[in-house]
């Protein structure tokens, strides 16, 4: 599934000297990847929102630096409460007001279990989403940039609009089992080695040394701290590899209102994504095996009419030699038994005899004889004056078991071969 991934770029916060931050806009122009599978870079570049390329799945992703860190034990609550049971639970850690930090919870957080919660500013990611969201583009999902976990530190180059020197920009990034910390990279520098700690078999923490990434514009810099050389990876790069994390900062009060169309795509697109794609894989198999299944069951019933249509042919020709072009065995069988008939002195079943001898047999005994009567060829009609609707049923009945139909109309009863048997008689 295409992804188009999109890097919100960092927070504006004081500067040095003590000034307010810049007022908050949405920039002109952002950061993007595309990806056609949703997993490895494709085409990047800078564009405004309405300008950039269109995918199946559009993903913002949040600066490090932007995302604070906590592993608490979620509180146990309803969904429609949980968002004010942690902020009550996160209070004495804000260094805002609640109503300006927005909450979001790991994918496998569960109330009543421990996890990670992620923090942010609501304004300013409110800011972004509306800004693609104005420019006709859904945001589906987003996403921190680095995700709280084991053994990786990534040394990123950041344009600080603040910075009086460009190398003022450089930071390090650390992710462990402890969270994400950003630090100036002069800064990083004066702690000396970096180590990350996980949880050692007695309960204390081991130490492990980082693996470290550097951005093109921070690798020389980094491998001073480092004190080795560091892999250089591309920032199209870094971004493919955080749209891998399952996160969604979309929750709570910032969760997509999915309706009507929207929901549809949304529901599409997850299905189209890496999650489903055993199911994808299932179903298409299944359609495989039916449409496989219908066309030998098809070729095996055309086998077999043929087959019929065949044994019909051979009839015709063994009992009447003298049909030579075969084009519809029961119809020409039917004709050369009547030709058969008739020269034998044989009345047909649509015979005007064999039709009297039907409506005498079914003839109520409160009518006298028949007054008049009609023949044409495969219809006799007779009249039936003051017949009650009972004794024209009871006809009608009698008759419909020789094959014979009634119809009745003003006064007259019309009696004619059915199809069916007509053609069963003639195939006898």
């Amino acid at each position: 599934m295409s992804t188009l991934i999109v890097q919100i770029p960092p927070r504006p916060r004081l500067s040095a000297r003590g000034a307010d931050a810049a007022p908050m806009r949405a920039p002109s122009e952002y950061a993007f990847v595309l990806s056609a599978d949703g997993r490895s870079a494709g085409s990047h570049g800078r564009s405004t929102p309405g300008l950039m390329p269109k995918a199946r799945e559009l993903l913002l992703l949040v600066d490090e630096a932007d995302v604070s860190w906590r592993r608490i034990d979620i509180p146990k609550a309803p969904p429609a409460r949980l968002r004010a049971a942690l902020a009550g639970m996160l209070e004495e850690m804000l260094l805002e007001d609640d109503s300006d930090i927005h909450f979001a919870l790991a994918p496998q957080a569960r109330p009543g279990g421990n996890g990670w919660v992620a923090a942010v500013s609501r304004p300013w990611l409110s800011l972004h989403i509306a800004a693609f969201e104005q420019a006709g583009m859904y945001v589906d999902r987003v996403a921190p940039a680095m995700v709280p976990q084991r053994n990786l530190a990534h040394a990123s180059a950041v344009i600080d609009p603040f910075s009086a020197e460009p190398t003022d920009s450089l930071r390090v990034c650390i992710s462990d089992d402890r969270g994400v910390l950003c630090l100036p990279l002069g800064a990083a520098a004066a702690l000396g080695p970096f180590t990350a700690s996980a949880a050692g078999g007695d309960g204390g923490d081991a130490e492990i040394p980082l693996r470290w990434s550097a951005s093109p514009a921070a690798a020389a810099a980094a491998e001073k701290v480092a004190g080795a050389a560091v892999p250089v990876v591309s920032d199209a790069q870094n971004m493919g590899a955080a749209a891998q994390e399952p996160w969604n900062l979309r929750q709570f009060e910032l969760a997509p209102r999915q309706r009507g169309t929207r929901a549809l795509r949304a529901g599409w697109s997850k299905f189209l994504g890496p999650d489903w794609a055993p199911v994808r894989l299932g179903l298409i198999a299944v359609v495989a095996v039916h449409l496989i299944g219908l066309n030998v069951w098809a070729w095996q019933q055309r086998r077999a009419i043929g087959l019929e249509r065949e044994a019909v042919a051979q009839v015709l020709r063994d009992t009447f030699p003298q049909v030579r072009a075969i084009q519809n065995a029961p119809v020409q069988m039917a004709k050369e038994v009547d030709l058969l008939r008739a020269a034998a002195g044989r009345p047909g079943d649509a015979d005007l005899e064999p039709l009297l001898y039907a409506a005498e047999g079914a003839w109520p005994s409160t009518r006298g004889p028949v007054e008049t009567l009609k023949f044409e060829p495969g219809r006799l009609t007779l009249s039936a004056n003051g017949w009650t609707p009972q004794e024209i049923e009871r006809f009608r009945t009698q008759l419909r078991g020789g094959g014979i139909q009634v119809e009745a109309t003003a006064g007259r009863l019309t009696l004619s071969r059915s199809p069916s048997a007509a053609v069963a008689g003639g195939q006898s």
